[in-house]
């Protein structure tokens, strides 16, 4: 059952890996022409790209993760800071663009259970004094 679990867990953080490490360096680079959008979507990433800052900092986030993901170093650390990101994927699939929705379920499922295979990480930030 232990032998599972670790393949189970290798190939998630792998795939989580994976897409990250793509989405982010197809951003960065400009590698694809973004495809046109419409209604509330436009609206949604134009209000992202008007920041200027925001896009190249989630996707710098998002590629430091990916690494981390597809090195096997510092995952609890790399879970725990793309998760605020994993969520908004969730909720902008669920709101504006339900196409993605199955991807965006698996991220959002993938990064919440490595994190509860490293939940001993995280005791130290629920202790209550």
């Amino acid at each position: 059952m232990l032998k599972i679990m670790k393949i189970v867990v290798l190939i998630t953080r792998v795939l989580l890996g994976l897409l990250f490490l793509f989405s982010s360096v197809v951003v960065l680079f400009n590698l694809i022409p973004q495809p046109e959008m419409e209604g509330a979507v436009k609206i949604f990433n134009e209000g992202l790209a008007a920041s200027v800052y925001l896009i190249p900092l989630l996707k710098t986030i998002e590629l430091a993760c990916a690494i981390a993901f597809l090195t096997g170093r510092f995952i609890p650390l790399a879970s725990e800071i793309i998760f605020p990101v994993t969520v908004n994927i969730f909720l902008f699939h669920a709101f504006l663009a339900k196409g993605g929705l199955p991807v965006a379920i698996f991220l959002l499922a993938g990064n919440m259970f490595l994190m509860y295979v490293h939940r001993k990480n995280y005791q130290t930030l629920m202790v209550v004094n």
